[in-house]
């Protein structure tokens, strides 16, 4: 069966579509009806999103492949519908049949919201259905062992639980609610987890707060609950810091360094030994400095230039060389895989390293001696590579740029180290126009940042804007990350690497995309990858200031394939590269560190690479799953942020742009500050509306008005609710 899950749960994409996965599923299960959710854990939780899923099972009943019952229940068209619903049917009494003498397999928990789940295992080909009863205290993600079995007269697989191999999760946030004799939790997620917490083991917590809790002991006898006791008092419901840290701490991330990981960054030294200064190649005197947001304090790289006797330039792009000071399997670098990244929220930063590390040590601040792993290209004025080295060295950045300061120094065409900005700039503008001309697609969608009083409260909410020294940066970092992808990939001697691999889009979803943009004029052709990307770029650039321009560029950027950490080189068709890593920030994702150890190693000794790709796979796979948390993390933390910013403006109206559209309703994305809300079309009374999806609208039975897919309204602020994270407007 295709996408089978490797052991302890990961997966990897079926070489199918996802809507011939989708059909072989239910093919092989004829007459079986799957909601949404068991689909998606049959295609696979770790390789698809949810939305994803989604969007393939609703193509394929639009196709007429396969049949909807009522309650959004799929099966293969055309097949007799003689088997329970997956997602309602309750277990009959009686006791199991045998199927191969009731054998044991392994698989994943699936829970549903009744309390009881289906079991997902590459050794069955139907999912297992397992009481709330019979799990024996297994949760949600869990890895069991299960004994199989299937009742007389029903063709439902059904089990329990008899080992829980690995569990996957034993921290949770919510709310704690304090009797006189126990205490209960109430979690965040909605999820049917029951705690119990004696009162000995609440730290302190008092009713109403919102905690951290852990469980010490899955008691996995019938009736009674698992035992947990309280980590952290978060604050309370509410308060900034009380749901910026549930938001982390829900996603996985540990919330503290280890012990031993802050007792070895403690030790790291402050001077830098002048044995290893000898041993790297010099740059302090040559022209250093570093470009970097307003208030970031951890500088991972900086730009040197030179001009060389020839007439050429010599450009330096210099990372901090992290490794040098976390040697392999050490607490540090233990707690930096295990986090695979930093998260960063609207109000706070959660390093991938403790602090002396990553804003000190390593952290690339002027007027200071730092070592770095560099990269170090000859170009001519045609921003051609002429020569490139890789290797150790030791620099000294006389200066450290903001975006705004080096664009505002660029614009007046004068101020502190100009011609070298200049320069860069000339260069990087080379650089960019001929990567475009390579097929690389220019996503610039808008983000915005919000400024935050003491409290963390949200005053005001700003657009970030892409300037010419943000793009400068980018694409210096670029052209190292591919041209170390690049000289490892092409070494004769073959050398599991850590790629950054972007695969060509699914062309089901880029149809649907295509045909979404036609309807607001756009054409695009589809029909090799280099028409893909050129007429993407076209599109994107006639976008620019149209009301549709937000809207279109998030759909397009969604009908894309996800970018991943393999060892398998697949190119990456985004950028139009086909090599390409990530080498550039080691102080903040795990993958870079792994690029630098594999580098350094070839660079030293050839013949001692390490060989062993199946656990350089997996510690990829890892980084993949890490990273999607944290883009989770930061997207729920902005929505909470916009959520709160409205929650002070209930009653002012706002102009925007229609941004989504279901039956129930649509949502508009607010001009001034890139909020996004829901207006449901039962609240539009002076006419009745009828919702045509093919159009993308509601119009009006009598007076034809259409509420279209990037239609421009003025709405008013009805309501937010911050525990629910949503916000309803109204048409004005």
């Amino acid at each position: 069966m295709p996408n089978k899950r490797t052991k302890k749960g990961s997966s990897k994409k079926s070489p199918l579509s996802l809507e011939q996965l989708l059909l072989k599923i239910l093919a092989n299960n004829p007459g079986t009806l799957y909601g949404y959710k068991a689909l998606h854990s049959k295609a696979g939780r770790r390789v698809y999103d949810a939305d994803e899923v989604v969007d393939a099972v609703n193509r394929l009943w639009e196709k007429k492949l396969i049949d909807k019952t009522k309650g959004n229940r799929f099966k293969l068209a055309g097949k007799t519908d003689n088997a329970p619903d997956k997602s309602t049917s309750k277990g009959k009494s009686g006791s199991l049949g045998t199927l191969s003498s009731r054998k044991l397999i392994e698989g994943v928990v699936d829970m549903t919201s009744s309390g009881a789940a289906y079991i997902v295992s590459e050794q069955s080909e139907r999912d297992v259905f397992v009481a709330a009863s019979k799990l024996k205290g297994a949760f949600d993600g869990d890895r069991v062992k299960i004994r199989v079995g299937m009742r007389r007269g029903s063709r439902r697989l059904e089990g329990e639980v008899v080992e829980i191999v690995e569990r996957s999760k034993s921290v949770f946030t919510g709310i704690i609610k304090v009797t006189q004799k126990f205490a209960l939790f109430i979690p965040d997620t909605n999820i049917p987890l029951n705690l119990f917490l004696p009162l000995s083991k609440i730290n302190g917590a008092t009713d109403g707060d919102k905690v951290l809790v852990r469980i010490v002991e899955w008691v996995e006898e019938e009736g009674k609950k698992p035992i947990a006791e309280v980590v952290q008092v978060l604050g309370k419901p509410g308060e900034n810091n009380a749901e910026m840290t549930a938001i982390l701490a829900n996603r996985g991330f540990p919330l503290q360094f280890t012990p031993d990981a802050l007792a070895e960054a403690d030790k790291l030294p402050d001077n830098i030994d002048p044995d290893e200064i000898s041993r790297r190649r010099n740059f302090k005197g040559i022209t250093t400095f570093t470009i970097d947001p307003v208030d970031a304090k951890d500088f991972d790289d900086a730009l040197s230039i030179q001009r060389l006797q020839n007439g050429n330039w010599e450009i330096g792009v210099h990372i901090a060389d992290v490794t040098h000071y976390v040697p392999v399997d050490s607490a540090m670098d233990k707690d930096a895989f295990k986090r695979a990244t930093s998260v960063y929220l609207v109000d706070r930063v959660l390093p991938m390293f403790p602090e002396k590390l990553s804003n000190l040590v390593c952290s690339l601040r002027p007027n200071e001696d730092k070592l770095c792993f560099s990269a170090v290209f000859e170009m001519n004025q045609e921003a051609q590579v002429i020569n490139k080295w890789f290797g150790k060295t030791i620099i000294h950045s006389s200066r450290r740029f903001h975006y705004a300061e080096a664009q505002e120094i660029l614009d007046k065409g004068e101020g502190d180290l100009y011609q070298e900005l200049n320069t860069l700039n000339q260069l990087a503008k080379t650089l960019r126009a001929r990567r475009m001309e390579k097929g690389s697609i220019d996503f610039s969608s808008s983000e915005v940042k919000f400024v935050l009083d003491a409290n963390g409260k949200p005053i005001e909410v700003v657009e970030k804007v892409m300037q010419d020294t943000n793009r400068l940066i980018e694409d210096f970092m670029l052209l190292a990350n591919r041209s170390v992808a690049e000289f490892i990939n092409t070494r004769p001697e073959k050398v599991p690497f850590v790629n950054r691999a972007h695969s060509t889009p699914d062309l089901d979803k880029l149809s649907e995309f295509r045909n979404l943009a036609a309807d607001f004029g756009y054409e695009l052709q589809i029909d090799t990858p280099e028409q893909i990307s050129a007429s993407l770029n076209a599109m994107l650039q006639q976008l620019q200031g149209k009301p549709e321009q937000h809207m279109l560029e998030s759909l397009a950027i969604r009908s894309m394939a996800k970018a991943n950490y393999t060892t398998h080189n697949i190119g990456h068709f985004g950028l139009g590269f086909t090599h390409y890593t990530h080498f550039t920030s080691p102080i903040r994702r795990y993958p870079d560190v792994m690029v630098h150890r594999i580098l350094q190693q070839y660079l030293t000794d050839k013949n001692h690479i390490s060989r062993d790709i199946e656990t350089l796979e997996k510690r990829c796979e890892h980084s993949s799953i890490m990273e999607r948390k944290a883009m989770e993390a930061e997207r729920e933390s902005v929505k909470y942020k916009q959520v709160e910013y409205l929650s002070e403006r209930i009653g002012q109206v706002f102009e925007g742009v229609i941004s989504g559209i279901a039956n129930f309703g649509f949502w508009v994305e607010l001009d001034q500050n890139k909020c996004e809300g829901l207006v449901r079309i039962s609240s539009i009374i002076d006419d009745m509306y009828v919702f045509q999806d093919t159009q993308h609208a509601f119009i009006g039975s009598n007076n034809g008005k259409r509420y279209q897919l990037g239609g421009r309204v003025r709405v008013r602020i009805v309501s937010a609710d911050l525990l629910a994270r949503t916000i309803d407007m109204e048409v004005v």
